[in-house]
């Protein structure tokens, strides 16, 4: 059995590595306590653990013994005073169906786990044939990921924020896409999960960040001056010097620091509010704006939501999606737009596709909107031409767009 804990890297990011070590050794206790003494358990490294069972049962016992083990796993822990609580996908390879030695065994085993992290996580799953292929594909994949920015495959693109009174392009998002030289445009949600788990996110983060700043000089020097945001990973946060990266490429292409906007995600934030505090507060210092990103689907405590140095809350795709519809979606999103007046920040709700949800927005009170609406994410040459493309807009010397 091949066992990966699902999340461990997001734990490990945003709580450090003494509570990841203290998770690991938990693991490890709980799996000794639901196994035989004729089996052994191995931690191979990072995460991932492998089970030996020395006794052949049938395939429904080790079904069994799986589920078991990721029912005690998904019990909370406390560690640190930190309440955590983990997943784990397993994967099975028997002998000697699956292999007649040691490396065939854990390489299929590995094979299955990917297979279930695949199927949504929290679950296992048995190896087939297939899934060589398919582990060999994900290798290929993180291989050529790991080239894609050298080899300037990955691109920029922007979608705009709009001010839902009056219309005004009040920001844009920055997001990347990869151009891979056989596949075509690989869109971030088949990357950036891959990204994450392999430790690429920081280098693939830090390339976006400076392209952003780079793309933000050029079009400051063509008379649009935008304000661009862009996404940041717990990696990034967890490395201790984003701010000071920031100030860097500021000073390396000219930008004002008052062009860019950090967004995070809510369970990034929340997972240690404590030690991102100080970070927001140097990044404000410099006059970047910070967002909080998809707001609504995590477990924010507004006593930290009060006291962190924050700009800007942007409503979760979700919600916005239904709130013209559904009631529960609906009080959802006045709540939030509640909040944000109430907090002194702004709101942007994400995701607005019709004229009806704009309305709907726009009777709450919500300031700014970003969706297929107004416009799909598109490269940067052609935003510039929608930009210009815009009433009020035509003239390059007054194109300034300023935050909702």
């Amino acid at each position: 059995m091949f066992i990966d804990l699902d999340r461990f890297k997001h734990i490990n990011d945003s709580l450090g590595h003494d509570v990841g070590d203290g998770l690991l050794q938990e693991v490890a206790g709980r799996l000794s306590n639901n196994l035989r003494a004729s089996d052994t358990v191995a931690r191979i490294g990072g995460d991932e653990f492998v089970i030996l069972l020395s006794h052949a049962d049938e395939p429904e016992a080790y079904a069994a013994l799986a589920q078991k083990l990721m029912t005690a796993l998904a019990e909370p822990m406390r560690i640190a005073g930190h309440a955590i609580q983990v997943g784990a996908s397993v994967g099975i390879a028997c002998f000697p169906e699956d292999g007649a030695g040691v490396v065939a065994l854990m390489k299929h085993a590995d094979a299955a786990m990917y297979a279930a992290k695949s199927a949504g996580r929290g679950t296992y799953r048995f190896f087939q044939a297939a899934m060589t292929e398919k582990a060999e594909q994900r290798l290929r994949l993180e291989m050529e990921l790991r080239r894609a920015a050298k080899n300037g495959e990955l691109k920029l693109f922007y979608q705009p924020r709009v001010a839902l009174v009056g219309g005004t392009v009040v920001g844009l998002e920055a997001l990347v896409r990869w151009r891979h030289p056989q596949h075509g445009l690989v869109l971030p949600a088949d990357f950036i999960p891959l990204a994450e788990e392999t430790g690429i996110i920081g280098e693939l983060g830090d390339w976006v960040l400076e392209e952003a700043c780079r793309q933000s000089r050029d079009w400051r020097l063509r008379g649009l001056a935008t304000r661009i945001a862009v996404n940041v990973s717990a990696k990034q946060l967890q490395s201790g010097n984003l701010a000071e990266r920031i100030a860097e490429l500021a000073r390396q292409y000219g930008t004002a620091p008052a062009d860019l906007e950090i967004e995070l995600t809510e369970s990034v934030i929340m997972a240690n509010p404590e030690q991102v505090s100080g970070t927001f507060a140097e990044l404000r210092r410099q006059g970047v704006s910070v967002a909080v990103d998809d707001f609504g689907t995590g477990y924010s405590s507004l006593a930290y939501l009060r006291r962190l140095p924050l700009d800007v809350l942007k409503i979760d795709r979700s919600f916005v999606s239904n709130a013209d519809r559904d009631e529960g979606d609906g009080e959802i999103v006045r709540t939030i737009v509640a909040l944000g007046q109430a907090l002194g920040l702004s709101v942007v709700a994400e995701g607005v596709e019709t004229e009806s949800q704009a309305a709907f927005l726009r009777a709450c009170g919500c300031p700014a909107g970003q969706g297929y609406l107004y416009s799909r994410p598109q490269p940067a040459a052609a935003i510039e031409d929608w930009l210009r493309a815009q009433p009020g807009m035509d003239n390059p010397g007054a194109m300034k767009c300023v935050t909702a």
